[in-house]
């Protein structure tokens, strides 16, 4: 590993978390993630941890068996060697034995790294050759192939010793005596665990733990360049999911989670396993990222996070149902909409409190006669805390369910803060705002560019093999965020205004905040991808993906055919129905920032085609290259002028 480079913190700073509501030492960052499974598998052994969909039904596992199965894993990962400092990747969907994998290596001293069970072997090959991971577990054929691919092609992958899948199912022939069953991998490490002296060795080694040594690797996004793995600590996420949960109320209150997205993303790591740990949460695991919405009716969480793009799905499906119910339901939803919004307004200005009694009681009225069951229908009826990030949100989307009851968070933060660094709560809700600092675990600063800067126990341990891009990523101590931001002094509070690389600068000098716009855009029913242009050009203008499913069902609507995205995309009629939506945007902003072209996209961004990261990210570089013919087509005449 690479020198430390976390900005040094004074000590004696606590989280603002009541000591008594959180297992030892989590308040003041003594905590490892494995030594918190292991508290709560001796202080709730039969309380249930997760649970699996298996053949139909959910099934259980309690926090003792939790343990058992960490330890039984961990000891088999220890008799073929692996020991403190090295690595273990981990590629597939979220399941429990992502979760045991994980608690697994780190109880031993050594890291995990997550691939995206998107990534292709060329992507997962450069991870785990670049962290030099010794085992990987794959969750089934598909990833085990990828492996097995990248150990194949180009300097193959030197340091890893180990492949274990957990569902061989299609692998019966596979012979490499490096492959290894899951189950048989604990199978083997039970037998180890029946030694006293071996559960005393781990027990002493989990003791021996440092809450500063690196717990986790997550590679970054690759929006710019080639990812990088930023070494997150377990006193950095520990802490930030400590402190986060209480900025929301979480201690004393039982969570039901539903895990869905890429554990090797931040946002679902904290959210998930970390949170769990500190919280005592029930995990449930989704089946499938297609499945997302039938689980969350099943469950019916009472903690929920959401990426932008989740919470846009949802207020789409909800509208959809609204439209296909009858003309009176419809009228109903519209109606109680139009009441309920400006209530959520008024609640979010008087600091999370309804600004009257007749305000509390029609929002309970609607809440329960309108929208519990419209509610109800996506998964969302239960939920008591919500939150949102990752990525920029239109406003509009927080309020729509703010007024439907959902209080929806939005929190900001990055990989290379552990998580989050900013959240919302029920009296700093501003809309279009991120929230106050995390107390007690962050401070800020504004650079002159207007760049945030933060420092703080939760900043990472830099980046992995990496010493010039972790100097690069801090100025005196301070981390580079590279977001542009508002900042209320007097609060705290910020609010994104974009990444500091994607400013837009025309020919003619004026600044241009392309995520404001790209929102604006996207709040739209029929569109779900923009991308602005315009730096160094005389105007701005606009690549768009429509939503193939609501353009899809309104073309049906009214007898336009279409067999493929592409088809659809052509239709003269769709493109009148995206000018609408464009110009409603432009209305909104200034001349110079009104989109003056755009053009529809004949095919869907692609993680697979190197055109959008594995969170969905879109890659600028990449898209300017790949459309450059409908680019040049938007500003082939140069003789128009802003």
């Amino acid at each position: 590993m690479t020198a430390d480079h976390r900005p040094q913190w004074v000590a004696g700073q606590r989280p603002g978390v009541a000591d008594a509501v959180l297992p030892p030492g989590v308040a003041e960052g003594r905590a490892t993630m494995p030594a918190l499974l292991r508290h709560r598998a001796r202080t709730t052994p039969g309380r249930v941890a997760l649970r699996e969909k298996v053949r139909g039904v959910w099934q259980p596992t309690t926090w003792h068996a939790y343990f058992e199965q960490v330890r039984a894993f961990a000891l088999y990962l220890q008799a073929q060697g692996f020991g403190p400092g090295d690595t273990l990747v981990i590629a597939g969907d979220g399941t429990p034995e992502w979760f045991h994998a994980d608690l697994a290596a780190q109880a031993l001293g050594g890291v995990t790294v997550g691939i995206y069970p998107t990534n292709p072997w060329p992507e997962l090959q450069y991870i785990v050759r670049h962290c030099r991971a010794r085992v990987a577990v794959c969750g089934d054929q598909e990833q085990t192939d990828k492996v097995l691919d990248a150990m194949r092609h180009g300097d193959g992958l030197p340091d890893l010793q180990h492949v274990i899948t957990v569902d061989p199912k299609g692998m019966r022939r596979y012979a490499q005596p490096m492959l290894h069953r899951w189950a048989d991998a604990l199978a083997e490490g039970r037998e180890l665990a029946q030694d006293a002296t071996r559960r005393a060795a781990f027990d002493a080694g989990i003791d021996a733990l440092d809450p500063a040594q690196d717990a986790l690797i997550v590679y970054t996004s690759g929006t710019t360049g080639m990812p990088k793995g930023a070494r997150i600590s377990h006193r950095g996420i520990v802490s930030d999911a400590a402190t986060l949960g209480a900025t929301q109320g979480l201690p004393g209150q039982p969570l039901t989670v539903l895990c869905y997205l890429p554990l090797c993303h931040v946002a679902e790591r904290l959210m998930s396993p970390v949170m769990q740990l500190v919280y005592g949460s029930v995990v449930h695991f989704a089946e499938s990222i297609d499945a997302v919405t039938q689980n969350l009716r099943e469950v019916g969480p009472s903690f929920f996070f959401g990426v932008p793009r989740i919470w846009e799905k949802l207020q789409q499906q909800i509208l959809i149902r609204s439209r296909e119910a009858r003309p009176l339901a419809r009228l109903a939803l519209e109606r109680a909409l139009a009441v309920a919004t400006p209530i959520a307004e008024r609640t979010i200005a008087n600091h999370g409190r309804p600004a009257s009694v007749r305000d509390a009681a029609v929002a309970w009225l609607l809440r329960v006669g309108v929208f519990s069951n419209l509610l109800a229908s996506v998964g969302l009826d239960r939920v008591r805390v919500a939150m949102t990030g990752g990525a920029s949100i239109s406003p509009s989307v927080i309020l729509f369910f703010r007024a439907m009851g959902v209080p929806i968070h939005q929190i900001y933060g990055m990989t290379e803060t552990s998580g989050a660094t900013h959240a919302q709560t029920a009296a700093h809700a501003r809309l279009g705002w991120c929230g106050p600092l995390l107390p007690g675990l962050v401070e800020q600063r504004v650079a002159p560019d207007g760049e945030l800067q933060v420092r703080g126990p939760l900043v990472f341990n830099g980046y992995l093999y990496d010493e010039a891009a972790t100097a690069a990523a801090f100025d005196d101590g301070w981390l580079k965020t590279g977001d542009v931001v508002e900042l209320d002094a007097a609060t705290g509070e910020v609010a994104i205004v974009d990444r500091k690389k994607a400013i837009l600068i025309t020919s003619g000098g004026k600044n241009i905040t392309p995520s404001l716009i790209e929102n604006a855009l996207k709040e739209s029913l029929y569109i779900s991808e923009s991308i602005l242009l315009g730096d160094g050009r005389h105007f701005v203008s606009a690549l768009i993906q429509i939503d193939l499913d609501t353009v899809g069902q309104w073309a049906q609507e009214r007898g336009l055919a279409y067999t493929t995205y592409e088809s659809l995309a052509g239709l003269a009629e769709v493109r009148t129905l995206v000018e609408a939506d464009v110009k409603r945007v432009n209305d909104r902003f200034s001349r110079v920032e009104n989109i003056r072209r755009f053009v529809i996209l004949k095919k869907q961004l692609d993680h697979d085609d190197g055109e959008l990261t594995a969170t969905m990210k879109v890659r600028r570089g990449v898209i300017e290259k790949k459309f450059a013919s409908e680019i040049e087509q938007l500003y082939g005449r140069a003789k128009e002028a802003a």
